[in-house]
């Protein structure tokens, strides 16, 4: 599948879960921030997008649990160097450069754009092609 498709499918199934115009669905789109994303629709996009492309996505993988709770990762309302290592490891396909800046808590969720969705499922659909 070409990035192009995977965009196509991971934009159907956010104006599907969000109820968002497709014009809305940009890459830069954040999940929360631009199409109004609650906790509650993850667990939707996550199905969906198993659906759509046909993989399985294990619980926290797409969008970590519980990172942002630990004491150890978060010290007066910021994310710690050692949460920030945390949430690299667990989500390779998501860029952090802007987040590093600022990494306040309630700003984790803004990470989670639609190009982010898109890097993951590529990651996902060329794991399953065969070398």
């Amino acid at each position: 599948m070409t990035r192009d498709e995977i965009f196509s499918k991971v934009r159907d199934v956010l104006v599907d879960a969000l109820a968002v115009d497709d014009d809305e669905v940009t890459p830069t789109a954040s999940l929360v921030g631009d199409l109004g994303a609650e906790s509650i629709d993850f667990l939707d996009i996550n199905f969906q997008l198993e659906r759509a492309f046909s993989v399985k996505i294990a619980q926290g993988e797409l969008f970590p649990e519980g990172v942002t709770q630990d004491p150890r990762f978060v010290k007066d309302g910021l994310v710690t160097a050692e949460g920030l290592s945390a949430l690299k490891a667990k989500l390779p396909h998501v860029d952090f450069s802007a987040f590093e800046k600022d990494p306040q808590v309630g700003k984790v969720a803004k990470i989670f754009t639609v190009d982010t969705l898109v890097n993951f499922v590529e990651k996902k659909v060329n794991a399953k092609q065969p070398a």
